[in-house]
């Protein structure tokens, strides 16, 4: 055999090199050397790992009783999103500090999957964010049903490896336990009398459990759909003028925030107001309240069925 040239061999070393460095990196260009999905909130992570199982690995990235619309990441964890088989986001805006990090991904050649898109989502009407669209589905139980159903078709046809049936079958599952929730909050919200079927929160996020369970918003403390925007004093007034004229029980705050704007804005009004905290954008840690997505749900149900009615 004819001895190989010392390019030759130079040449190699370097080819080898390269492919050595580009399966390190995750590249698509070789294949199959992504791995896992990546979520961004904690609360589609949630709903993502009953859908996932056992079947592929799951990492969220927002903590929890963080705020979705402010939290950022880490270099460690943007790249693991770029060396994800799939990404699932909420979309429609709500990720603020996280969303070029997502479109980084997808400019990587990474799979995403904007789950608000998929949930007939609407649009605010009032507000500093009106006609945009609301990215707050999740109050919605029958839309977060169709949410699954999204989630659980993108991951069968881009995660490699998983049993699409199983795959399916979990999301059947979590779908009807889902429905059984909605039910539940129809028969709570059933007992509360017309005359007190109204909201008042710290921002504009209740606006999807509003239309489906026949809720009129008088208004937000903060007018807009993100808790990084800030009243001005006539936001306040204004507010407080259609609080007192509503006669308002309570007023809804966030409970992973201090419910001062709301506080204040009771005190503007001249009312005794109750300031009621929901679970409104995160879960919470393990015993917080809000661990899982049902049990928010049912918590915020609780909640806002004994602040109208009490």
């Amino acid at each position: 055999m004819a001895p190989v040239s010392r390019i030759a061999r130079t040449a190699g070393a370097a080819a080898l090199a390269l492919a050595l460095g580009a399966a390190a990196s995750g590249c698509a260009a070789f294949g199959g050397e992504r791995s896992g999905i990546v979520v961004t909130t904690n609360i589609l992570g949630d709903i993502t790992r009953n859908i996932v199982g056992d079947q592929a690995e799951v990492t969220v990235l927002m903590k929890p009783n963080a705020d979705p619309h402010s939290f950022g990441i880490s270099a460690q964890q943007a790249a693991a999103l770029e060396e994800a088989e799939l990404v699932v986001y909420n979309g429609l805006g709500l990720e603020e500090g996280v969303l070029r990090n997502v479109e980084s991904a997808e400019e990587a050649g990474v799979p995403a999957l904007a789950v608000g898109e998929h949930a007939d989502p609407l649009d605010y009407t009032e507000g500093e964010t009106a006609g945009e669209p609301d990215p707050h589905f999740w109050t919605d139980p029958v839309r977060t049903g169709d949410a699954v159903d999204a989630i659980a078709e993108q991951v069968a046809a881009e995660v490699g490896g998983v049993d699409e049936e199983r795959i399916r079958a979990n999301a059947k599952e979590y779908r009807a336990r889902i429905d059984e929730v909605h039910a539940e909050a129809e028969e709570r919200f059933a007992e509360i009398p017309e005359d007190r079927r109204r909201l008042v929160t710290n921002h504009h996020v209740f606006g999807y459990l509003a239309d489906r369970y026949g809720f009129e918003v008088v208004g937000a403390v903060i007018p807009s759909g993100t808790t990084l925007a800030s009243p001005s004093g006539s936001d306040l007034k204004s507010l407080a003028d259609a609080v007192e004229a509503a006669g308002v029980p309570a007023v809804f705050a966030d409970s992973s925030r201090p419910d001062r704007l709301a506080t204040v804005m009771a005190e503007e009004a001249g009312l005794d107001i109750e300031v009621v905290p929901l679970y409104s954008e995160s879960l919470t840690e393990e015993g917080g309240g809000a661990a899982t997505y049902l049990e928010m749900t049912r918590a915020n149900t609780e909640a806002i069925a004994d602040g109208l009615t009490g």
